[in-house]
């Protein structure tokens, strides 16, 4: 499990991303970079990391689900994931 403070961090700057997106682009597309750079740096969908939503992990992150391997891998062997099912033959 991250720390609770590692995905409140993640989740303020998804805000901050929305907050600012139709500013940045404006000053993208007028070239205005001193006042780009003034904005602040969180602001920058570059900065955003994808994390698990229930865990909070990093690493291994499936973007189709929006959970990491392992929560998936669980939740899959539970049948809690509709028209997932583990493979035999």
């Amino acid at each position: 499990m991250a720390k609770e403070s590692m995905k409140a961090r993640e989740v303020k700057r998804q805000k901050m991303v929305a907050k600012y997106a139709a500013k940045r682009e404006r000053l993208k597309a007028e070239g205005d970079f001193a006042a780009l750079s003034k904005l602040p740096r969180n602001s920058s969908k570059v900065r955003l990391h994808n994390r698990c939503s229930l865990t909070g992990r990093p690493k291994g992150y499936m973007r189709q689900f929006g959970i990491s391997r392992i929560s998936f891998r669980e939740m899959a062997s539970q049948g809690l994931i509709p028209g997932i099912k583990k493979a035999s033959w």
